[in-house]
């Protein structure tokens, strides 16, 4: 990400301006979170420019209000914070928080394979009101079970933190031994966990908040498993039909139904299929910032027989929002 400008507020953990949450709410903010079904990694549209398309944000997230979200992850991959500045990122989370804080919990996507930047990121996140903070391991630079545990302890005591396992992306797995260590603290909150039904499991017995990061296992995670919920890239899409999966009573009929979406979601690598769906239904513009680029036409077509198979009244789309983008 672009160097991050601090506008003038200092970034340094003892930097009392900052520390905004008492106490008391930090405790009251992470019961209420961990009592989330359903999260959405909300996607971030742009302008014909390449500027962030705040009216089309807006109006995807009053379609996901409508039917059921209770949280939103701001940035995260889903979101392309990885393609944004500092800038950008802060802004969007603390608008997020304006406009819509009261309905929704707001989770801003602030971690980085960097410590001192996480720690930069997160105090301005706090700083702009988001409800929790979301961390993945360091990437790329990977670091030992010491280093990890170091690395989220230096952001933990800013506010409610909720850990991201995704090894497909980083490279390494978060070992529940970090995990139990972490969870000692008033601000963890959970875990976003994607490595399977076991882990789900195991964080379930313990008593540690976990909600699945995986689309197509969300349902048996909910349900077979013990997950809180999800955390989830579909959502976008259906809101409605993921809220039932992990919301509602088990329904392996409905589960089977949307497997052939999320399958599609997922051909290439996320947010590839998400940008080019809602770009579909009228959503976004069709503007995507590199490196990635539209699904072929096939895909694309491919996904027109999925919306009339589930259902069009299921999808975000134009006739739900006044505010959608052509």
């Amino acid at each position: 990400m672009a160097q991050l400008k601090c506008q003038g507020m200092c970034t340094r953990g003892s930097s009392p301006e900052l520390r905004l949450l008492s106490n008391d709410l930090k405790r009251t903010l992470v019961e209420d979170i961990r009592s989330l079904r359903l999260v959405t990694a909300i996607k971030t549209p742009y302008l014909s420019d390449g500027r962030l398309d705040l009216e089309a944000y807006d109006g995807l997230i009053d379609m996901q209000i409508a039917q059921g979200v209770e949280g939103v992850i701001v940035g995260g991959t889903a979101g392309e914070g990885h393609l944004m500045s500092w800038d950008e990122h802060i802004m969007l989370i603390g608008h997020t928080v304006d406009r819509f804080g009261t309905s929704l919990k707001v989770i801003g996507n602030t971690g980085s394979n960097s410590t001192a930047e996480a720690m930069q990121a997160t105090e301005l996140g706090f700083a702009v009101g988001m409800h929790a903070s979301l961390h993945i391991n360091p990437y790329y630079g990977k670091t030992s079970i010491p280093g990890l545990l170091a690395h989220f302890s230096s952001v933990l005591p800013m506010g409610p933190m909720i850990i991201y396992n995704v090894p497909a992306r980083t490279g390494q797995d978060i070992p529940p031994s970090v995990i139990q260590t972490l969870a000692t603290s008033p601000n963890f909150v959970g875990i976003k966990e994607c490595v399977g039904y076991d882990r789900v499991a195991q964080y379930a017995k313990e008593g540690i908040t976990v909600w699945c990061g995986m689309d197509d296992q969300c349902h048996d995670a909910r349900w077979d498993f013990g997950a809180m919920g999800a955390m989830s890239v579909a959502s976008n899409l259906i809101p409605g039909l993921m809220r039932e999966l992990v919301a509602g009573k088990k329904s392996p009929s409905l589960n089977e139904k949307v497997k052939p979406l999320i399958e599609w979601l997922f051909h290439e690598p996320n947010p590839i299929g998400l940008n080019t769906a809602l770009a579909q239904l009228g959503v976004v513009r069709p503007v995507f910032r590199l490196p990635y680029v539209p699904l072929p036409e096939s895909k694309r077509l491919e996904f027109v027989g999925l919306v009339k198979d589930i259902g069009k009244r299921a999808f975000c789309g134009r006739w739900r929002s006044s505010g959608a983008r052509r």
